[in-house]
C-alpha cells in the first residue's frame, strides 16, 4: 500500500497514477481511506447525475455535460476539497471561513470528522452554477 502524499507534487514518479476512485482509495491508509469513503458517498449523493473521475491525480466528480464539479484528496494532516468557485465562498460565507486555504481550496483537518452536512451543500452550490452557466449559455446561443 502507498502511503498518501502529502501534496499533490509529491506522488513518486515511480509510482503510477491512480486511474480511478476505488485506485486511489486503495492507495490511503484505513483511517484515510474511510474518511474519503465517507465523502465520496456524500459528494455522490449531493450529485448523483455527475461522473466520477480522476482529475490531478485525486478523484474528481463531473456534470453530466462533463464540467468540472469538485475534486478531493487526502494529505498527511488533513483532507481537501476543491470546489474551484468563488460562488460556493459567496453562498456559505462565515460557515466555510474556517476550512479555507486560499482560493477554491477548502482543508478539512484530518484530526476531525468532516463536515459532511457542509460538503453536501458545496457540491448542491457547484451543481447550481454550473446549471446557470448551461442555461446561460443556452439562451446566448438562441
Amino acid at each position: 500500500m502507498m502511503p498518501a502524499p502529502t501534496s499533490l507534487t509529491e506522488r513518486s514518479p515511480s509510482i503510477p497514477s491512480p486511474t480511478s476512485v476505488d485506485e486511489y482509495l486503495a492507495g490511503l491508509t484505513d483511517e484515510q481511506r474511510e474518511a474519503l469513503e465517507g465523502l465520496r458517498r456524500t459528494v455522490n449523493a449531493a450529485a448523483p447525475d455527475a461522473t466520477e473521475t480522476i482529475a490531478y491525480q485525486m478523484p474528481a466528480l463531473r456534470s453530466h455535460g462533463g464540467q468540472f464539479l469538485v475534486s478531493y484528496a487526502a494529505y498527511k494532516s488533513h483532507y481537501s476539497l476543491f470546489p474551484a468557485s468563488g460562488d460556493v465562498v459567496k453562498a456559505l460565507g462565515d460557515e466555510l471561513t474556517p476550512y479555507l486555504a486560499g482560493q477554491g481550496t477548502i482543508r478539512f483537518p484530518a484530526s476531525r470528522p468532516i463536515p459532511l452536512e457542509l460538503v453536501t451543500r458545496v457540491v448542491q452550490i457547484r451543481v447550481a452554477e454550473i446549471a446557470g452557466h448551461a442555461a446561460h449559455e443556452r439562451k446566448s446561443r438562441s
